[in-house]
């Protein structure tokens, strides 16, 4: 079965298949809608041989579909119909929870991914928990994700970026009891000297995430909470 991957970001969108594994980029942005990003990835992937599709959004999914519009994106992705515009199977899973199982070696991870805006997922003991961390409460009044999100970057600069990166990813990894920090987006590779238990995630972490969703089949109920082991068609625990 060959898999379409469609990685939505809050600057690109990125592409790739079974067959093409490095992706093409798609410029997304704030007025971006539902409509348009399936009319930008058909044409952008014409001539491409594909049986499903993944799709890996910035914000909750529920049964297949976003729950919530997204925040750096436009509106309109609740209520479209991707099975008319696609004509092809699909599955929608949260953007982190895509990239972090495509990193995950093992034991109690957590992702975090600093893009445009920050996303997060825990996979506990082989199963992954999609998490909505950003919007917390941090310091002064502000989030997580206006700390270490790209506008945080752009305002504070990367010294004092890094600095917060570092501390948001202590108290989360002590909160959420983890053996290790997997570290993606498109800023992680601004970090330096990250400490041990801190992972740098690989780019292409989100596309070999989005090609294990087709694995095995997973039941409509697993779609907030998905176990890896079962992708990967053996046992949890093991």
């Amino acid at each position: 079965m060959k898999v379409l991957v469609i990685d939505i970001g809050g600057t690109n969108i990125k592409v790739a298949c079974t067959d093409i594994r490095v992706p093409i980029k798609i410029p997304s942005g704030p007025t971006l809608t539902a409509k348009q990003m399936v009319d930008d990835v058909l044409a952008a992937t014409k001539g491409w041989q594909f049986d499903c599709i993944s799709i890996g959004y910035p914000g909750p999914v529920n049964h297949d579909a976003p729950r919530q519009e997204p925040h750096n994106l436009g509106a309109g992705w609740t209520d479209f119909n991707y099975k008319q515009a696609f004509g092809k199977p699909y599955r929608f899973i949260n953007d982190a929870a895509m990239q972090a199982l495509g990193g995950y070696k093992g034991g109690r991870m957590l992702f975090l991914g600093t893009g445009t805006g920050l996303g997060s997922a825990l996979i506990f003991d082989g199963t992954i928990i999609p998490l909505e961390l950003a919007h917390l409460p941090y310091r002064r009044g502000r989030t997580y994700e206006e700390y270490i999100g790209l506008a945080g970057l752009e305002q504070r600069g990367k010294k004092r970026w890094r600095k917060s990166v570092l501390d948001i990813m202590a108290r989360l990894q002590a909160a959420m009891v983890c053996d290790y920090v997997l570290l993606g987006g498109g800023n992680a590779k601004l970090m330096k000297d990250l400490p041990a238990g801190v992972v740098l995630g690989a780019n292409s972490n989100a596309i070999e995430g989005g090609i294990k969703l087709w694995e095995t089949p997973i039941p409509a109920s697993t779609d907030a909470v998905q176990t890896v082991d079962k992708l990967k068609g053996g046992k949890r625990g093991k």
